[in-house]
């Protein structure tokens, strides 16, 4: 399996999950440190292989570069979970940063369809696998001040749907996954390190976990 933003949040949960099946892993993610951490957690956990590659989804080149660098025993790819994303900011639309909006684009929506395009010649070739987008109930339920990452996670699903309909050829499975409030360091990136408007994100109700969606994701997948 491969997990994008594996470093952290829902991407390490789920990497916990697939390697008690006793899954071998690419884990990818922007923080070299925590990447190793887990890949050192799971190998002494697990009768598993870990692989991870450090790089930012939102860059193509890089994404690309990563996955060629792949060895050739790694390219039998079952399962690719394209987790990577983020919030930005929490401004009405006529306040908002265009750097916030850029950024959230360029890693929700062009992240993803580049490293789906990487690795699916490996899944064509086989005519097998299984690719899951994480989106957001926000791409269907829209929210104030939620702009342009509800559109992000809109074309998330746009995307999902699409590709399901021009992999089934290939016999390529296609599964979105669209979670509500989910307790992990999203809010604490959306409001850039502001730990109080991160918790306050939560009061009054029980978020999902990170575990929470993980599971559901590794049901799909089986």
């Amino acid at each position: 399996a491969v997990i994008t933003g594996a470093s952290s949040g829902i991407g390490a949960a789920c990497a916990r999950l697939y390697a008690a099946q006793g899954m071998n892993l690419i884990l990818t993610g922007r923080r070299m440190e925590l990447l190793q951490q887990l890949k050192s957690e799971l190998e002494s956990a697990y009768a598993n292989q870990v692989l991870i590659a450090c790089f930012d989804v939102q860059d193509e080149q890089a994404v690309f570069q990563a996955f060629e660098a792949i060895p050739a025993p790694w390219r039998s790819i079952d399962i690719l979970v394209n987790n990577a994303g983020l919030a930005l900011g929490r401004e009405t639309f006529d306040q908002a940063d265009l750097e916030d909006w850029k950024t959230m684009l360029h890693t929700n929506v062009e992240g993803l369809l580049f490293v789906s395009r990487a690795v699916l010649p490996w899944m064509i070739e086989r005519r097998k696998g299984h690719i899951v987008n994480i989106g957001s109930i926000a791409g269907r339920q829209l929210y104030e001040r939620g702009n342009v990452y509800c559109a992000s996670k809109a074309a998330v699903e746009a995307i999902t749907k699409s590709m399901r309909i021009d992999l089934l050829p290939h016999g390529i499975k296609v599964t979105g996954i669209h979670p509500g409030a989910v307790e992990t360091e999203f809010s604490l990136v959306r409001f850039k390190g502001d730990a109080q408007k991160a918790s306050a994100t939560y009061q009054g109700f029980q978020p999902l976990s990170a575990e929470d969606v993980a599971r559901t994701i590794v049901f799909c997948t089986s």
